[in-house]
């Protein structure tokens, strides 16, 4: 999973256009930028270009992985290196390489703006406790009791759509509010469900990662009918905020990750509480057991979820995120990174403000032996440091790690069994239809 750096310009920027029309370039600024960064953003202008940097950097990965202590992962086996290993490792630098174009970079507006927020918000935050209590941030909603049906199809599969009034409101004084209020689309919730017809079923619950939330590709992402027809589990699967049909540009998800990251903050926080509210839809189907699982984004979302509602018989999160401004760090690039520092954007408010919608700064309410997690040795997008951060909050439950990249657990077989073990351990598979 990479970070779309791209911040939201929904309306002219004046700054912005007086940049364009003066042609002042950051290169020019004196003593502003290294001739390293200057080489990096001419490297930025030429996507072909940017994939030369693939090679030397599965390179690095693979020598530091092998050969020396420092590529070591606490808690997860030596990695053998293998052809297939490295073809997945160079897969997804390609994608981060291709994702960091100058199109996606901040103006100098940009910084002094979304520094300006997150000081704010800050404030704001420390005044209200939130920082301190980050659980006090989210409140409680209300039961989810009526819903939209719709029916839909998906590799051949007839599924039930289920929408909602998603309900959640951005508080009118957090910085950024009018902003992500303004995002129509985003305030109807959904979901897709597999459902049986016989009676009682447990229930997994899922949630997919960045740029997705179509069924189409999430019941491949869960192998949602393997579970539903094999295993015989009813499958529900939110469509997060800004994602699939709540998208208000044409790239789903661009606003949850860009450079305004007070819309982080609030796509967190609606994604905690849409995914509660399902929750509670789902209990009141009179569900035998309740499994909540997530991948890459979807990982972050559940972890987070179980902040606050731990009435669940397992929670797996798969290849996950958990730190926004950490990963924002790992994945921008060198002047991008340097700048948001020089703003106190990075080391600074954004991890303050995260707090509040972190994973780790909260325990969960997931009893440990209920608590799993899977990772890729191999990942570049969301780094095995990401995961080591969550399964060390958590406490070092069981986890598996497989030998690939980000999106590796879609044909691994390890994880495909680990699920399922996972699924079977809680409930013995109902009859199979």
């Amino acid at each position: 999973m990479t970070m779309a750096l791209r911040p939201n310009r929904t309306s002219p920027d004046p700054d912005a256009q007086l940049e364009d029309v003066t042609a002042v370039s950051e290169e020019e600024e004196a003593g502003s930028i290294t001739l390293v960064n200057r080489v990096e953003k001419g490297l930025a202008r030429m996507p072909l270009a940017r994939l030369t940097t693939v090679g030397p950097r599965t390179a690095r990965w693979a020598i530091q992985a092998v050969l020396t202590e420092a590529g070591h992962i606490p808690g997860a086996p030596k990695i053998r290196m293998t052809a297939a290993l490295a073809g997945q490792v160079a897969m997804d630098e390609a994608v981060v390489a291709l994702m960091q174009g100058p199109s996606r970079f901040p103006r100098r507006a940009d910084y002094h703006r979304v520094s300006a927020e997150l000081e704010e918000a800050a404030a704001l935050f420390e005044q209200r406790g939130w920082l301190h209590d980050p659980r006090s941030y989210h409140d409680d909603p209300r039961p989810l009791a009526d819903v939209v049906s719709t029916w839909g199809w998906a590799l051949g599969q007839r599924y039930r759509r289920i929408s909602w009034d998603s309900d959640f409101h951005a508080r009118p004084e957090e910085p950024g509010a009018e902003r992500w209020e303004a995002f129509q689309q985003n305030h109807t919730a959904s979901a897709w469900v597999l459902e049986h017809d016989d009676g009682p079923r447990p229930w997994v619950v899922c949630v997919h990662g960045f740029g997705t939330g179509a069924a189409v590709a999430d019941m491949i992402t869960f192998r949602a009918q393997h579970l539903h027809h094999d295993l015989g589990w009813n499958v529900a699967a939110i469509v997060l905020p800004v994602h699939g049909s709540r998208r208000p540009s044409r790239l789903g998800g661009e606003q949850f990750l860009g450079f305004d990251m007070m819309n982080g903050v609030h796509a967190l926080a609606q994604s905690a509480w849409d995914m509660r509210r399902l929750l509670s839809w789902v209990r009141a189907q009179d569900p035998t057991s309740v499994v909540l699982h997530g991948v890459s984004l979807g990982g972050y979302v559940a972890s987070l979820t179980t902040c606050l509602d731990g009435d669940l018989d397992a929670a797996i999160a798969g290849i996950p995120v958990s730190d926004f401004p950490g990963l924002f760090s790992h994945q921008a690039p060198q002047h991008v990174r340097e700048r948001s520092v020089e703003h106190g954007i990075l080391e600074g408010n954004a991890e303050r403000v995260y707090r509040a919608v972190s994973p780790l700064a909260m325990p969960t309410l997931v009893p440990f032996e209920k608590r799993f997690i899977f990772a890729g040795l191999g990942d570049r997008m969301a780094v095995p440091s990401q995961t080591q951060a969550l399964w060390h909050h958590w406490e070092e439950p069981t986890i598996s790690w497989f030998p690939g990249n980000h999106v590796g657990y879609l044909w691994s077989k390890k994880v495909a069994g680990f699920v399922d073990g996972i699924l079977e351990d809680v409930t013995p598979s109902p009859v199979d239809d």
